[in-house]
């Protein structure tokens, strides 16, 4: 229990400490406890008896995001987790009448055919390995065998993964067969450049939860003018619903965005702000090269590791700079191995696969607060430690050496 204040009567609660990635405590708020009479007294939190955000202030915090999308289309801050515009995005715009072409570089690729069938669309499913990524010929052959495709869905980077795909050239095909084109860029935005106008986007869907290091409870999507359009005249598309994007079109973007549909969820939004205001002061291209040298000192330093460890997508222009995944030693299973590393020091950015996966794949999730050398030095260290446990040759020294030598 802290010191009571004596002038003012009131008594501070010691705050909780955690530990972050980087082994330091972290305090969370304090609360304080004022008495107003003999028989109540109000508690007061840094996070409760806030002013409204007013919808004037919402609007500002979406033009901040769409000047990090460098976008001049409509962008809307949906109320949850990015999987709200995600599904919200695809029942709006595809239908009975809808041909989708659906690339598959993992779970979330997946997931996304399953709400295309569900909506009535004639889905064509591109998959490739997960070690490797789609390529925009792929994608030029797609539309080849099947010229009637008029709806893309494609996920940017999956931290699931590991992967990258080169959005900007299939940007380009795309536009020159004049499909709506579908973007999940949840885990690319602030790791690597997201640019919906310039790759010809329609629908362009960011959380903040990643590399951005924000909030995970609120979410946003850039929608093109031929977007809203193909929501309108689409039957099917969610109406006077939390799902619909078209409701936030209709009473939000046309009317000015004058007057909020809800209540915003207003810490989420405070965050989302804050999280944009941060990565403006530092610059979001140092922003990204921090992730990228995350993501290059991993990979090098997994190799030096040895053991058998090895990166899981096989070559570096495919890995994604926001997670960086690994090949389990043939013989030891990688959920089990993470265990073991995570006993050591359980808020290492470490996990292993999932389903599957979790037998061979290893996940550095260098995002965010932990996109640095030491969460990097720290997950190999302990990785390496687990790998010496099961009788496996490792220079842990070694792979530390070319984590700082592979720093950009």
């Amino acid at each position: 229990m802290g010191p009571s204040n004596q002038s003012d009567g009131c008594e501070a609660v010691q705050p909780k400490k955690h530990r972050s990635a980087r082994g330091a405590a972290t305090r969370l708020p304090s609360i304080t406890s004022t008495p107003v009479s003999e028989e109540s007294t109000v508690v007061t939190h840094p996070f409760l008896d806030l002013a409204p955000l007013s919808a004037a202030h919402f609007a500002s915090i979406e033009d901040r995001v769409a000047r990090l999308l460098s976008t001049s289309q409509d962008v809307v801050i949906m109320q949850g987790e990015a999987l709200l515009p995600l599904e919200g995005a695809i029942r709006a715009t595809a239908g009975p009448g809808t041909v989708a072409l659906n690339v598959i570089t993992g779970p979330y690729g997946q997931t996304f055919g399953d709400w295309l069938r569900d909506c009535g669309a004639t889905v064509i499913d591109l998959a490739v390995p997960f070690h490797t990524a789609v390529t925009a010929e792929q994608i030029r052959e797609a539309f080849a065998e099947h010229p009637s495709i008029d709806f893309v869905s494609l996920v940017h980077a999956e931290a699931a993964t590991g992967n990258t795909n080169p959005v900007a050239e299939i940007g380009e095909v795309v536009k020159e067969h004049g499909a709506l084109f579908y973007l999940d860029a949840v885990a690319s935005v602030g790791a690597e450049p997201v640019l919906p106008d310039a790759w010809g986007v329609d629908l362009c869907v960011i959380g903040a939860q990643k590399a951005m290091g924000g909030p995970a409870g609120v979410s946003a999507v850039s929608v093109s003018a031929r977007a809203w359009a193909r929501m309108a005249a689409n039957p099917q598309a969610p109406r006077r619903s939390y799902l619909s994007l078209l409701d936030w079109k209709e009473r939000w973007v046309d009317g000015g965005r004058k007057a909020l549909l809800h209540a915003p969820a207003q810490l989420e939004m405070l965050a989302l702000e804050a999280c944009v205001e941060r990565i403006e002061s530092v610059g979001l291209d140092a922003v990204m090269t921090r992730h990228a040298s995350a993501a290059a000192a991993t990979r090098a330093g997994a190799v030096a590791l040895g053991g058998g460890l090895e990166p899981y997508v096989y070559e570096a222009r495919d890995a994604a700079p926001v997670a960086t995944t690994l090949r389990a030693p043939a013989g030891v299973v990688a959920s089990e191995l993470v265990a073991r590393a995570l006993a050591s020091d359980p808020v290492l950015p470490l996990s292993a696969g999932g389903g599957a996966l979790a037998k061979e794949m290893i996940r550095v999730n260098h995002y965010g607060a932990d996109a640095t050398p030491g969460a990097v030095r720290a997950s190999l260290a302990a990785l390496g430690a687990a790998l010496g446990e099961k009788g496996l040759d490792v220079d842990v020294e070694g792979a530390l050496r070319v984590v700082e030598s592979s720093w950009r």
